[in-house]
């Protein structure tokens, strides 16, 4: 008997990054429009330094757009924020911050995390329960793998893994590359508020990219077993 291929796996969502927020009226605008251009599954908040009280009026004065149009809203670190700012989440950097913040957080709060610099960080994460892992985002000094290293980081996670794996995509053709890899999201920043056409059709061709990405990740499975099934 010819046993059935395994289902082809949902498309990649976006993961949209903001760029560090000092005065959220500045980003209230292009960010609702970038919303409403895409389907965006989270919105990962980054905070300018101030003290909390400040922090804290900034979040909720964009959480609600953020939340009111299906998305998640994490932030960049502060996990003592969350739960008083009516976040979703936080995201984390390296293993100690993640081990930190999870009792605090679980299960009541999504806790993602990167600055994962070798397959054991990310094992160990997976293991901590993580809720997603990060692979490809920027170190302190700004540098980060090549997209061919990363595609292949996404490539092991999603074969062997349960926890969704996020890319950090700098360029479309990441974000596509990406998709096709593995990826269950694509996380996007400065391609998108950089772009001098604006944030929505920024976001709006990244969007196409992923689909194309995973569109030749799903031609590629449907072409190794054009009858559905594996021998």
């Amino acid at each position: 008997m010819l046993a059935k291929s395994a289902p082809l796996r949902p498309a990649p969502r976006l993961y949209l990054a903001t760029p560090e927020i000092d005065d959220p009226a500045r980003i209230m605008t292009p960010l609702a429009d970038a919303l409403a251009s895409a389907d965006v599954a989270a919105v990962l908040m980054r905070l300018a330094p101030s003290d909390p009280r400040t922090m804290m009026s900034r979040i909720k004065v964009l959480a609600p757009l953020i939340q009111n149009s299906g998305a998640a809203v994490l932030l960049d670190g502060h996990a003592d924020l969350v739960a008083r700012s009516g976040a979703d989440g936080a995201h984390l950097t390296g293993i100690e911050a993640l081990q930190e913040a999870m009792p605090p957080l679980k299960p009541d709060r999504i806790v993602g995390v990167g600055g994962l610099s070798t397959r054991h960080d990310a094992m160990v994460a997976g293991e901590t329960g993580a809720d997603y892992v990060l692979f490809g985002e920027p170190d302190k000094t700004g540098d980060r793998p090549s997209a061919e290293a990363i595609a292949d980081r996404l490539a092991w996670w999603a074969e062997l893994f349960e926890p969704p794996c996020v890319a950090h995509a700098a360029n479309l053709n990441e974000a596509q590359i990406f998709a096709a890899s593995g990826a269950d999201f694509v996380l996007v920043d400065d391609i998108v508020w950089n772009d001098p056409r604006g944030a929505a059709l920024a976001l709006t061709d990244v969007a196409t990219a992923i689909c194309q990405g995973f569109g030749s990740q799903g031609s590629a499975q449907r072409a190794d077993h054009p009858n559905g099934d594996a021998g």
